[in-house]
């Protein structure tokens, strides 16, 4: 821990960037705590959940260390929760990889599926449409986050608001905001200025909840 900002858990279960996350949030003025026990975050103000890898895999390590109760206790009682790529996609109902669906975690209704684009996976720099009013991208509309995924949530989950990307022509879900509840497709951690702003937003949400 080195920053002066809110207490910020980075939940470790075996898939993620870790240090990059970690770090990026020092930077963004968070004190970080990384730990792997789901009872190590309750005098946090905000958790994240990174992740990396294929939906089915993230899922099975998350509940084989209770992570996926952590993360559903947490949102269930409102508290400031960002999700990284597949720990953004885990926030889903269900995971579909290669017609095998896997449950997830629940929080946002709705399927993550295969990217429809012949070019696969989607790798690079994509402009980002943010939803309106939304307070995850403020004063960040048109620019440009890094995606690395070939699987992504294509509908909004209800009472949510949804920022969206284009790849290929298959558009589908880049951020959901949902309350204190946010996630991301891409990685901020890896979006240069535009990614760091988007984690002082985020960091703004936790201070204000």
């Amino acid at each position: 821990m080195s920053g002066s900002g809110p207490l910020i858990g980075v939940l470790d279960y075996g898939s993620g960037n870790l240090h990059s996350v970690s770090r990026a949030l020092d930077a963004a003025g968070a004190q970080v705590h990384l730990s792997s026990s789901p009872t190590g975050f309750e005098n946090c103000q905000g958790l994240v959940v990174p992740g990396v890898g294929a939906f089915a895999a993230c899922m099975a390590q998350l509940r084989a260390g209770g992570g996926a109760d952590l993360v559903r206790s947490w949102a269930d009682r409102s508290r400031p929760l960002l999700g990284i790529c597949v720990g953004h996609q885990v926030l889903f109902a269900s995971g579909d990889e290669h017609g095998q669906v896997s449950e997830g975690i629940g929080v946002f209704d709705g399927t993550v599926t295969e990217l429809t684009s012949a070019r696969l996976p989607h790798m690079g720099w994509n402009v980002v449409e943010p939803a309106a009013d939304s307070r995850l991208f403020a004063h960040l509309a048109a620019e440009r986050f890094y995606f690395v995924h070939s699987y992504a949530a294509h509908s909004a989950p209800s009472g949510a608001l949804v920022s969206w990307v284009e790849h290929g022509g298959d558009r589908c879900v880049a951020a959901v905001e949902r309350g204190v509840v946010c996630s991301t497709q891409f990685h901020p951690e890896k979006s240069g200025r535009a990614g760091a702003r988007l984690l002082r937003n985020w960091l703004d949400i936790v201070e204000r909840s």
